[in-house]
């Protein structure tokens, strides 16, 4: 698919300033390889077992091996993260595409670099579940839920996005369906476990805890609905983007590394049962650790999704984000593509 050549010119401009070295399979930074000096980074991250390439590749070194000194800053949300990438704060974030961080693009702060969490057909994917109270009083598919209560993070979240998908593919105006923001992940867990919301859509790893805990009940998946959705993407600052090209691809080729990783041991299952324990192991470390490992790993397994190799974007499905948000009247009509995305470092898809 043919890339942006605005932020292609843009991106080389800032390289040509920033007298940057881009060596693909190499450490970014001649100076830094020389003197065995680490350039420090932040990484933003939500607590999900999504995450796990992050985790893999500082644990096993990858970050490092591209003189990435790697810190890791914990959200609950996506806009929060968004707000401190433009910031400075924080300098990579993987994590839904929000209005928060296209309105942020749109002021010239925010770049999305790449494509992370995908839907794929064949895979469980992200889970619509009903509450126990609302399954037993007839919501037992998505085209019941006119009328009933879904719950998301803000409005403008990949949940509110979801939320839309689902109630087009069923016929059923958004209007009918009572969103109830809830700011944090975790208080959606407990308003659908208390029957305080009807309904929600969430990544396998937290759903099938949910379902295997009898704290709600499975009605469809989001693959049905959005086959080729590009839940997370990866995003920088744009000043980043542009200006500080080598260390991008550095973090894009240490990330990549991990991804193989986690692909090959939970989505393609090719990898052997001592790694796919190691990948647990590593997981473990992060995320669930209240819970005893193998029930953790048990977890990781069933709910792992697709994540692109290399950090591939799917173009499509995130222009069509992007077109649903200004058509929703949460960003503004003028925000084109090439404001958005800079697909000058990943392959399209």
């Amino acid at each position: 698919m043919q890339k942006f050549q605005l932020s292609r010119r843009q991106t080389l401009a800032g390289l040509s300033a920033a007298g940057a070295m881009t060596v693909l399979g190499a450490p970014f930074s001649l100076s830094a390889r020389a003197e065995n000096t680490q350039v420090k980074a932040v990484l933003g991250i939500i607590r999900l077992a999504s995450q796990a390439p992050s985790f893999i590749a500082q644990e096993r070194g990858y970050f490092k091996a591209e003189n990435l000194d790697m810190e890791f800053k914990y959200f609950e949300a996506a806009q929060p993260m968004a707000v401190a990438i433009a910031g400075g704060d924080v300098d990579y974030g993987v994590t839904a595409m929000s209005g928060g961080l296209i309105n942020l693009a749109e002021k010239h702060a925010v770049k999305v670099i790449g494509g992370s969490l995908q839907e794929e057909k064949g895979l469980a994917g992200q889970i619509i579940l009903a509450s126990n109270k609302a399954y037993e009083a007839g919501l037992t598919e998505p085209k019941h839920l006119a009328g009933k209560s879904f719950g998301i993070t803000t409005a403008g979240s990949s949940f509110h996005f979801m939320a839309y998908k689902i109630a087009k593919a069923n016929n059923i105006p958004l209007s009918e369906i009572t969103l109830r923001p809830l700011q944090k992940v975790g208080a959606v867990v407990g308003a659908l476990t208390s029957g305080q919301i009807d309904a929600w859509a969430i990544q396998p790893s937290i759903a099938k805890k949910m379902i295997a805990e009898g704290a709600a009940k499975q009605i469809g998946l989001v693959s049905d609905v959005a086959p080729d959705y590009q839940v997370t993407t990866v995003f920088t600052s744009t000043k980043n983007a542009a200006e500080e090209r080598a260390k991008t691809e550095a973090f894009i080729r240490a990330y990549s590394k991990a991804i193989d990783d986690y692909n090959a041991a939970l989505v393609d299952k090719t990898a052997s049962a001592e790694e796919v324990d190691a990948i647990a192991m590593i997981a473990h470390k992060y995320v669930e650790m209240d819970l005893p490992f193998e029930q953790a790993k048990t977890n990781l397994v069933n709910g792992a999704m697709r994540i692109n190799k290399g950090l591939a974007l799917s173009l499509a499905s995130v222009t069509e984000q992007l077109n649903w948000f200004k058509d929703e009247k949460m960003v503004k009509d003028t925000i084109t593509p090439e404001m958005l995305f800079d697909t000058s470092y990943v392959k399209t898809i």
